[in-house]
């Protein structure tokens, strides 16, 4: 759980993902959309991954993945960001945890 806190607080905005999860693709999309630059751990694709998935879990990220962190902070999945760019305060966060700039 450590390890993905600290990662999660190493970038504005941290994106915890799979490499074959069709709805990872379409948040990774938006925020590049968005002007964005997130960190990507592709849980499939990192050797603690599995551990890493468990602790996402234990933190309330269900599904556990993506999982997005905005300013070190857990944000929601897919239909919550998807929900919070709706309603337009994604690109807010974003803009406050200087993850954009406009």
């Amino acid at each position: 759980m450590d390890r993905v806190r600290d990662l999660a607080s190493k970038k504005a905005a941290v994106l915890f993902t799979k490499s074959s999860c069709c709805m990872c693709h379409s948040i990774k999309a938006l925020f590049y959309e968005l002007g964005a630059s997130p960190a990507i751990h592709e849980l499939d694709n990192d050797a603690n991954g599995r551990e890493m998935e468990w602790a996402l879990r234990s933190l309330g990220c269900n599904p556990s993945v993506p999982a997005v962190f905005i300013g070190g902070r857990y944000v929601g999945s897919a239909k919550d960001i998807i929900s919070l760019h709706v309603d337009g305060s994604l690109k807010q966060m974003l803009i406050d945890a200087k993850a954009i700039w406009f």
